[in-house]
């Protein structure tokens, strides 16, 4: 290869993983700009709390029941269009949202931004499998590493320092609908078209339904899930968990742990990811750390509630990364995005079901504790689940699918 060949070449990754980890920060943009006005929403609207946890379940309810139509999309336009698809719709619902002062209208929206970020979220494991095929690890904890960044922000700019600057949530919903409508135009401007990446002027027409039958969607939808339902069970339930044994000033502290916990799983992983892939070990390890995590939490006091909860962000955002490095890795280029849209409706589901288990053991039992019991046992089914999934190599996904 001569010396431009080169240079093209290392351009090309290095724009591919600039928009990469652009749209991984739409992942999450608007979806957490939410929790930090619940109360200023709940207030201007006269909401109970029943609506309120409406409010809060419904993007990962539609993460779960537009993921397919997200394969469909890929299928029929290609994984750019898709992806600007995905991302026009999220910023529009986003910002949408608070046009009308009605909670139904409210509902509506934030559907539309929720099946907004479901397609875009199928749209990413094909795009690093076609844009980066040679660096499908790395690029993966490129665009997770977006995506963490994606849910920070929000939470910690929303109160301090956009709210004073637009004057209402309404149009603080605006605010963070911006940058996603940018990302869109910039993926429409500089994201590879089919003909750069195939060779080829029309990409070949692909099948979109999942095979339900196969047992390596299952496997890799059970692994996410894990993960899903510890990170969204253990922010539900530690706020109410605290405050029942007087503990409530750790809340804050104690949230703000668990999402920080995150950004040092990422880092180590854009360095060692490429090491650690398809490995089995690392998930075991993780899940042992979630579930040493969950102990802290629970039989712990004061900083060591606090380092329970950075270690489960640790642990759930270093699984996160590696699993979605999978789809890619263990399925045929052409068959990623229906193996990624079965993997995210099976996982998404388990974060919706496995809080709601938890509060009935809380309910049921009359014990505080019983309700971060799904949450252990989540790391310990990853454990028992891992070692099957990455002993399969490609050849023997491409038959099993």
């Amino acid at each position: 290869m001569s010396d431009s060949d080169s240079g093209t070449s290392r351009a090309r990754l290095l724009t591919a993983l600039a928009l990469l980890w652009l749209v991984g920060t739409a992942l999450r943009l608007t979806i957490l700009a939410v929790p930090p006005v619940i109360p200023l929403i709940h207030d201007d609207l006269n909401l109970n709390a029943t609506q309120i946890g409406v409010l809060t379940g419904l993007p990962s309810i539609m993460l779960a029941m537009a993921a397919v139509p997200g394969s469909l999309l890929i299928a029929r336009l290609g994984v750019r269009a898709a992806m600007i698809v995905g991302l026009a719709l999220t910023a529009l619902g986003g910002a949408l949202r608070g046009a009308l002062p009605d909670i139904y209208w409210l509902y509506v929206m934030t559907v539309a931004m929720g099946a907004g970020v479901a397609i875009l979220q199928v749209t990413m494991p094909p795009a690093v499998r076609a844009w980066a095929p040679q660096r499908i690890g790395f690029a993966t904890a490129v665009y997770t590493n977006g995506l963490l960044v994606g849910e920070v922000l929000p939470v910690a700019l929303m109160l301090p320092l956009v709210l004073p600057l637009v004057g209402s949530w309404q149009w603080g919903f605006a605010f963070w609908s911006v940058p996603v409508a940018a990302i869109a135009l910039i993926v429409l401007l500089f994201a590879p078209r089919p003909a750069e990446v195939n060779g080829s002027g029309a990409a070949p027409r692909r099948r979109w339904w999942p095979d339900w039958r196969s047992s390596l969607i299952w496997k890799l939808g059970v692994m996410l899930g894990t993960v899903n339902a510890m990170y969204f069970a253990t922010n539900a339930f530690i706020p109410d968990y605290l405050t029942h044994h007087g503990e409530g000033h750790l809340i804050s502290a104690s949230l703000t742990a668990l999402n920080a916990g995150q950004i040092p799983a990422s880092a180590l992983l854009l360095m060692f990811v490429s090491r650690l892939e398809l490995r089995a070990w690392p998930y075991v390890v993780c899940g042992l750390i979630c579930i040493a995590a969950v102990a802290g939490i629970v039989f712990g006091t004061g900083v060591v509630v606090i380092a329970g909860a950075t270690l489960m962000g640790f642990g759930a955002s270093s699984i996160l990364i590696l699993v979605l490095a999978l789809p890619p890795l263990l399925a045929p280029p052409h068959d990623v995005h229906r193996v990624t849209a079965a993997m995210f409706t099976i996982s998404y589901s388990w974060a919706v079901v496995v809080p709601i288990i938890s509060g009935m053991l809380w309910d049921t039992t009359g014990i505080a504790a019983m309700a971060f019991l799904p949450i252990a046992i989540c790391g310990i089914i990853l454990g028992l689940v891992a070692p099957a999934v990455n002993h399969v190599r490609r050849r023997e996904a491409e038959e099993d699918i």
